[in-house]
């Protein structure tokens, strides 16, 4: 399983957001993608998971391109937006019921009470939604992003708002998910970035600007990733 993003483009009327930008993830890669606000992130997210249809290029989900293929590729992706939407007045448990009839799983309660115990939401899977602690939903927003057990998953500012204690729970529990998966996330979290990431994207007005490892790319300018990701996006 890979993911091929070649010479991507994204514009909204003269407003250049996504320009010609080309990585590859594979199996095991934590890869943090970092850039301004408004540098493009987002776009790109959404065009990956097949949200968003690209102006130009290609995204290839194991050698297959995503919007050729859609409903099937889609069940190869997890996505958690920035905005997290959730149904606010169902419950944790009926919530990923109903994601899991959605996906079609054949064992429901066995995916169900799987993806619960592997995001912590044991103690909160009887509440309803709308009581759930900003952390407790971001747990809930990743579940419901993992429960068909993707191979590519993108979190789009997955630690947004948390308090020090959740951003540990959550950079663990993001860190157990690639084993078997690519995952790519949006954060303006640089620590978040150096402590679990393997490589950094780097986007700054649709462009991408750096793509390596992030112990190289610290060593190649024996600078911390904040002053690096200052001079690449001044």
């Amino acid at each position: 399983m890979s993911l091929v993003v070649n010479t991507l483009c994204k514009n909204y009327g003269d407003q250049v957001a996504v320009q010609d930008i080309s990585f590859q993830l594979k199996p095991g890669e934590i890869v943090g993608f970092l850039g301004p606000n408004g540098a493009g992130k987002s776009t790109t997210l959404k065009m990956l998971a097949g949200f968003l249809e690209a102006d130009k290029g290609a995204i290839l989900l194991n050698g297959d391109i995503v919007n050729q293929n859609a409903s099937l590729l889609k069940k190869q992706i997890g996505y958690l937006p920035e905005s997290n939407a959730l149904y606010q007045d169902l419950y944790v448990k009926e919530y990923l019921q109903f994601l899991a009839s959605v996906h079609s799983l054949t064992n429901l309660a066995e995916s169900i009470n799987a993806v619960i115990a592997q995001t912590g939401l044991e103690q909160m899977q009887h509440k309803k939604i709308a009581a759930l602690s900003k952390g407790y939903k971001q747990r809930l927003g990743i579940a419901a992003a993992i429960i068909h057990k993707p191979k590519l998953i993108l979190l789009d500012e997955p630690t947004a708002g948390l308090d020090p204690n959740q951003l540990i729970e959550i950079r663990a529990l993001i860190q157990s998910l690639s084993k078997d998966t690519m995952i790519l996330f949006s954060t303006h979290i640089l620590q978040e970035v150096t402590a679990i990431c393997d490589r950094v994207l780097v986007l700054h007005q649709g462009k991408l600007v750096a793509d390596e490892p992030i112990g190289q790319l610290l060593e190649k300018h024996d600078a911390s990733l904040e002053d690096i990701f200052k001079m690449l996006t001044h």
